[in-house]
């Protein structure tokens, strides 16, 4: 294989039947759906189909499709950043397109029923619940790692496909309710909590890069040192630069992450405001009108003069009711005039 310059990995691609269906399959229903939703004199956001299709759906034929697949087999940085690719960005841009809420709109009634009783079901929202998905995402990898499993999918196909499904599943039980599954998280996970959950997520995501590139026994040792070719640079220093782009990654995920829910956050608390303020505003309005319809129902007018002398009363210099010595002396100087 050739070594692999700046020229040579963007030039580099291959098919990857399994990943082309799965990116064909979403893309059609997410199209359909956006159909769907205009026909019916709805709208959906140009800005999510696009982070859709280029975030999410990118980021899977990127990491399956690019040199990165074509590399993944004789070194292991690129085989490394495939699996954060799939575990991390792609969930992220899947998110954004908001998938759950789009089909809730397109599909018909007792249809969007069932996606609702499914997403909100005792399972997914198990798997959803923010402290086990975390626990899940980083789970998978250090058990792609730090098992025979890395190692066997790099022998075996369709463990490999199988691989990158497992990646890209685990990230999307975390990322997708954050952004978008309020049915299925748990009352307390308000936006400052989710803000909170996003940041211990990227200190963990940290974790399995570190571990990765400070590791003293190799990973899938036996397969790079048998396929190590001339041009690369020493097994070992290989695996650092693995670990230190996983760690670079998925930090710089991190970032826009909980930029997006701190958005969120701010957006919900506009929302609310706007409610409450409608609110008193109807309240107030219901206490004008009641006041206004007590002297209709109650006995007849007071007497005039009697308002005027309350009104007098009301807009009396302030000298003329307050009992300090200041004001004693400004009532004889008034009274002396």
């Amino acid at each position: 294989m050739a070594e692999p310059t700046v020229g040579v990995l963007l030039t580099s691609w291959q098919p990857d039947v399994p990943a082309l269906l799965l990116v064909v399959l979403l893309g059609g229903l997410y199209g359909w759906g956006v159909l769907r939703v205009r026909a019916a004199g709805g709208s959906w956001s140009p800005v999510r189909t696009a982070a859709f299709a280029v975030v999410g759906l990118g980021a899977l034929v990127v990491a399956t499709m690019s040199a990165l697949a074509v590399y993944d087999h004789v070194l292991f940085w690129p085989a490394a950043v495939q699996n954060v690719l799939l575990d991390l960005v792609a969930p992220l841009g899947l998110a954004l397109g908001d998938p759950l809420r789009l089909a809730a709109r397109a599909l018909p009634g007792p249809a969007a029923a069932r996606l609702r009783r499914v997403t909100t079901g005792r399972v997914l929202r198990l798997l959803t619940f923010p402290l086990v998905s975390t626990a899940l995402v980083l789970a998978t990898e250090l058990t792609v790692y730090f098992t025979p499993y890395f190692a066997t999918a790099l022998r075996v196909g369709w463990l490999h496909e199988l691989m990158y499904l497992h990646l890209l599943a685990a990230g999307c039980l975390f990322v997708v309710p954050l952004l978008t599954g309020e049915e299925t998280l748990p009352a307390w996970c308000t936006h400052p909590v989710r803000a909170a959950l996003v940041f211990l997520d990227g200190v963990i995501d940290a974790i399995p890069g570190v571990v990765v590139m400070t590791h003293g026994t190799l990973i899938a040792g036996a397969w790079y040192l048998h396929h190590h070719p001339s041009w690369s640079p020493d097994v070992r220093q290989d695996q650092q630069i693995g670990g230190g782009a996983m760690l670079s990654i998925a930090e710089l995920v991190a970032l826009p992450f909980l930029l997006l829910i701190l958005v969120q956050w701010a957006r919900a608390e506009r929302v609310q405001t706007a409610v409450l303020d409608r609110q008193l505003d109807r309240q107030q309005a219901a206490a004008v009108a009641a006041s206004a319809a007590v002297p209709s129902a109650g006995s007849a007018p007071a007497d005039p003069s009697a308002e005027s002398a309350e009104s007098a009363e009301r807009v009396r210099p302030w000298w003329e009711t307050e009992g300090n010595e200041v004001a004693a002396r400004i009532r004889r100087q008034h009274g002396e005039g």
